[in-house]
């Protein structure tokens, strides 16, 4: 089945929002099997709105609306898609009572534009919207379906993964099932070389890459009418990817990221962490401290972007920062070891460079970063050359620092089990 997307707002037009629904869309649909060719993007203009949501229709099986079910005059999505499908609005009560118990929970009472959004097309599905006042609406009609679905993010991924995921595997003959195999420290064009034998010759199960900075996720998705028989024709090449990747496979479950398999590395060995950082500013902590449970095993983060912070909080001395510069293999080698000092952590990860966009030099250019980790005393520093703006480099940085953490445990991890055994 054909899938097409529609995000509706002025404001993604004007780049005052990123479009993260439809990037969240795309690949959910991917991984129910879904063929996507087209993704518009239409300001809130009833006429525009209409021509597109009617090609749209005409292109695809499934046209999925996001945005523009709010309850001012600008919210045109609902208005507008029920006059593609010829269809009348009326009030629906349940919506109405939801609407109602929404506001008296937070102590307020709607305004008498709220009410507009209890309005549903005849013959319509409303699904409810645990998180906002805003139902989703499926229709159907001479076998196009339109599924409309509330703008903010915090509202569309509860509902969709709710209440539309079923929805739209009703309507998939047999079953699509997908494991992803996520890796990190190999780029995409190096990870899609080391497996482009299986890529030649997929047929079901498939395999697609996806990059993220610093990581490659491998979605494998098979079809079958069952789910048991789908899992089984995913299984041996899930286990051919984690052979040919090895210990650069961080994980194999969809929820799981990258921070979180590095927590639970951590209080797997028992080993407790600390971040010193620089140029990244708290990011790398900022990253552990999203995963729940992390507080039995991440001691501190100390941010000492200035030197003077480097040498009060880590020992820095202060020949070195002069002699060598804050940027340098040397510095943060001092780093992660003060980090250690200072906090008794097992576990030390270090970051210093320039991200830019001034700062730089021919000796020592923007983009330049050295990390370190110090795991049990064994302290190992990484040069790095990372592209684009401040944000960018910074970005790049963390994820790298997260990667060569892990691989910094994982290398210890091994030696304590060759001297556990004897070897």
């Amino acid at each position: 089945m054909v899938v097409e997307l529609v995000s509706v707002g002025t404001e993604i037009l004007l780049g005052n929002i990123v479009n993260t629904n439809a990037a969240y869309l795309s690949e959910k649909c991917a991984g129910l099997g879904l063929s996507c060719y087209y993704q518009s993007v239409v300001g809130d203009n009833a006429k525009r709105l209409f021509d597109t949501i009617k090609t749209a229709t005409e292109r695809a099986d499934i046209v999925i609306l996001s945005g523009g079910l709010g309850p001012t005059e600008d919210d045109l999505t609902k208005e507008t898609a029920t006059k593609v499908f010829e269809k009348e609005l009326f009030m629906d009560k349940k919506i109405k009572e939801q609407i109602q118990k929404y506001f008296a929970k937070r102590g307020t009472k709607p305004t008498d534009n709220n009410w507009k959004q209890a309005m549903v097309p005849e013959g319509a599905i409303a699904v409810e919207n645990d998180n906002g006042t805003a139902p989703g609406i499926i229709m159907e009609k001479d076998g196009k379906r339109m599924i409309l679905l509330p703008g903010p993010p915090n509202e569309l991924i509860p509902m969709f993964e709710k209440s539309i995921v079923p929805y739209l595997e009703a309507l998939q003959p047999g079953v699509i099932y997908s494991k992803t195999v996520k890796v990190c420290g190999i780029g995409e064009s190096k990870a899609e070389t080391m497996i482009s034998d299986l890529i030649a010759n997929q047929t079901n199960p498939t395999i697609a890459t996806y990059a993220k900075t610093g990581e490659v996720h491998l979605r494998v998705t098979a079809s079958a009418d069952t789910e048991k028989e789908a899992k089984k024709l995913i299984k041996p090449v899930v286990k051919e990817l984690k052979y040919r990747f090895e210990d650069a496979v961080y994980s194999t479950e969809e929820d799981v990221t990258l921070e979180q398999s590095i927590v639970e590395l951590l209080k797997k060995n028992k080993l407790t962490v600390a971040t010193a950082e620089s140029c990244t500013g708290g990011m790398v902590a900022a990253r552990l401290v999203n995963v729940p449970g992390v507080s039995d095993c991440l001691k501190v983060g100390y941010i000492t972007y200035a030197d003077k912070a480097k040498r009060k909080l880590l020992g820095v001395r202060k020949g070195l920062l002069k002699k060598k510069g804050a940027v340098s293999f040397e510095v943060a080698e001092e780093m992660a070891k003060g980090a250690a000092l200072f906090s008794k952590a097992d576990v030390t990860i270090a970051t210093t460079g320039i991200a830019g966009p001034d700062g730089g030099s021919d000796e020592k250019p923007v983009g330049l970063v050295y990390i370190a980790c110090n795991v049990k005393g064994k302290v190992k520093v990484k040069e790095c050359h990372f592209s684009g703006n401040r944000m960018k480099v910074r970005e790049s940085t963390v994820a790298n620092a997260l990667i060569f953490m892990r691989e910094c445990i994982l290398e210890y991890c091994n030696e304590m089990e060759y001297t556990r055994q004897g070897k």
